[in-house]
């Protein structure tokens, strides 16, 4: 898939919009894009692997769980630097990660869902099972140390991270890898028909969502400056990342980013109405119509109304 000149302006036009915003919008609104950006880099994380391949993942948090928890362990039990204690908990997600998930990758659909789901069930109860001294048991880790101070500082830094991964993905999956990892999800047995081994790029496909999913997790908790293990490992937590795909268009790294930034708001203009779980539903029923009526999401809208005006501007 070639790259066209549109393609450079809309993420020249992101990335300079993503710089303005602090002088446009509120800090409040600042804070709530903040989430929706370690959103977006946990829905591209699960997109690498779950939106290219087809193999559904429920257990994503478990990645991202990994990775959070490592580098608070070593930042404040250990005192060792954020700096270091980042790469470590990367590299310690890809290695936890493919030791325990990669036997799962032999087995195809609703099998490869539910032992995912029960991965990331697993860890929760360890976590407060399991020298609770370090993972602070049920209670979970607060006073980690953080990276920035302040709503303007906090945005501009995940923006930043947020923006790299995103365009390194997309630029990726541009790649003939890309377009073999699609196949996989279209006809898997016709990739191995092929003469492409199919166990490394599905490899490859989950070590690089470990990756991103790992860095993410990292991170957020040194954003957060505390970790607690319920709110990590929810299930409505995997049900916003898996939506934030869907709704926005799986498959194409873009369609997270709208997705995630749309749930993010969408759910927080819902909380003086609806403080509970049940925005979830309502949020929920939303993704479900548009699946119905364009299963490829809002990018899929967006660009065949790109294409339309296209074809209206020849004529």
């Amino acid at each position: 898939m070639g790259l066209r000149w549109y393609h450079f302006t809309a993420w020249g036009l992101f990335a300079i919009g993503l710089a303005l915003l602090p002088e446009i919008v509120s800090k409040g609104t600042l804070r709530t894009f903040i989430f929706a950006n370690y959103l977006v880099i946990f829905a591209i994380s699960w997109d690498l692997l779950s939106g290219r391949t087809g193999y559904i993942s429920f257990g994503h948090p478990f990645l991202i769980g990994i990775g959070a928890y490592t580098s608070a362990i070593l930042t404040k039990r250990f005192g060792i630097d954020v700096e270091l204690a980042i790469p470590i908990a990367v590299i310690v997600t890809m290695i936890g990660g493919l030791i325990v998930l990669l036997p799962a990758l032999r087995i195809r659909g609703s099998y490869f869902a539910l032992v995912t789901l029960a991965f990331m069930e697993l860890m929760y109860q360890l976590v407060q099972v399991i020298r609770p001294d370090l993972t602070g048991g049920t209670r979970g880790m607060s006073g980690i140390q953080t990276l920035t101070r302040g709503a303007v500082n906090g945005f501009y830094f995940s923006s930043f991270l947020m923006f790299v991964i995103a365009i390194s993905s997309w630029f990726l999956l541009r790649t003939r890898i890309g377009t073999a990892l699609t196949a996989i999800g279209l006809n898997e047995s016709a990739v191995e028909g092929s003469g492409l081994s199919v166990t490394k790029l599905k490899m490859f496909a989950f070590m690089a969502s470990a990756f991103v999913a790992g860095l993410g997790g990292a991170f957020y908790v040194h954003y957060l400056g505390s970790l607690a293990p319920r709110a990590l490992f929810d299930i409505n937590f995997v049900f916003t990342i898996i939506v934030a795909v869907l709704i926005g268009g799986a498959s194409t790294i873009i369609g997270p980013i709208i997705g995630a930034l749309f749930l993010t708001f969408l759910l927080e203009y819902l909380r003086p109405y609806l403080p509970g779980a049940e925005r979830y539903f309502i949020y929920g029923g939303i993704a479900l119509l548009l699946y119905m009526y364009q299963p490829k999401g809002i990018y899929a809208l967006i660009t065949s109304g790109w294409q339309m005006l296209q074809e209206k501007s020849v004529k």
